[in-house]
């Protein structure tokens, strides 16, 4: 196994994290500093350490949040914003958030210490499917969706939507249901913009096969193992990687560092 992905297997950080303390010469294997990347171990045989310290397999936790409206993505914020951080147990500070959402933007977040489930969960090549509700002001057309699922062009980079439906439409206001398989910066807001409508409430209500439920604002709840496992089984992109021998390849997303800024949100 490579060791960069046994390191986050461990909890220790992220995939990308781990390529760069093993870099910094942090990392030994059986006594011997190890700086290449792809370097093959075998954790039951090998003895690892990080700065000296045997490294040891944490427990992993995959824990579903309601994110609220006017919450960092992040665990620390030096303008001292709340953050999701603050919603989950002190002990769980090695937990860190799988991909990202706006700061304005509430609704299912998860949150791990498995580098590898937030690399398969935020790197575009698995598409895993996400799906939000908009609330715009004014009322719309049904076939005024039409343009989000044919693609348009906002700021040069193409966003589409693989679904796109009419819940509700009054004079006030209309709700939609958008469905995405990447997730690009502020994608479902930016959709909405090209159309004319100005977005009043966002929410994520589901990742893959798992759905916000009745799960209320602030609160979380552990995934349970079969959620997990079908959420590593829920990704279309996986099976195909796997053909062509692909190595994964972790988002920015997966990096437990703070200071995350609104500015790097997803949604």
């Amino acid at each position: 196994m490579r060791l960069q992905k046994v390191l986050a297997g461990s909890g220790l950080a992220s995939r990308r994290a781990s390529e760069q303390i093993i870099l910094a010469g942090r990392v030994a294997v059986n006594g011997q500093a190890v700086r290449q990347l792809g370097t093959q171990v075998d954790p039951d045989e090998d003895r690892i350490t990080v700065d000296g310290q045997p490294l040891r397999s944490r427990r992993k936790l995959y824990v579903a949040l309601n994110k609220p409206k006017g919450c960092l993505c992040t665990r620390r914020d030096p303008e001292r914003r709340r953050t999701v951080g603050e919603l989950l147990p002190l002990e769980w500070s090695d937990l860190y958030p799988v991909g990202r959402l706006d700061y304005d933007t509430e609704g299912l977040l998860f949150l791990t210490n498995d580098g590898e489930f937030c690399s398969h969960l935020t790197h575009p090549r698995y598409e895993v499917h996400k799906r939000y509700v908009a609330t715009v002001y004014g009322r719309i057309a049904p076939e005024s969706l039409r343009p989000l699922t044919r693609g348009i062009v906002h700021a040069g980079e193409r966003l589409v939507a693989e679904k796109a439906r009419l819940l509700n439409a009054s004079p006030s206001h209309s709700v939609i249901e958008l469905e995405l398989k990447e997730g690009k910066n502020r994608e479902v807001r930016r959709l909405c913009e090209s159309q004319g409508w100005r977005v009043t409430h966002l929410q994520r209500t589901q990742i893959g096969p798992i759905k916000l439920g009745e799960l209320r604002s602030g609160k979380w709840r552990l995934l349970t193992k079969p959620e997990v496992e079908r959420l590593l089984a829920s990704a279309p992109g996986r099976q195909l990687a796997r053909m062509h021998g692909q190595h994964d390849k972790p988002s920015a997303a997966c990096s437990p560092a703070a200071g995350a800024s609104p500015a790097s949100a997803r949604v």
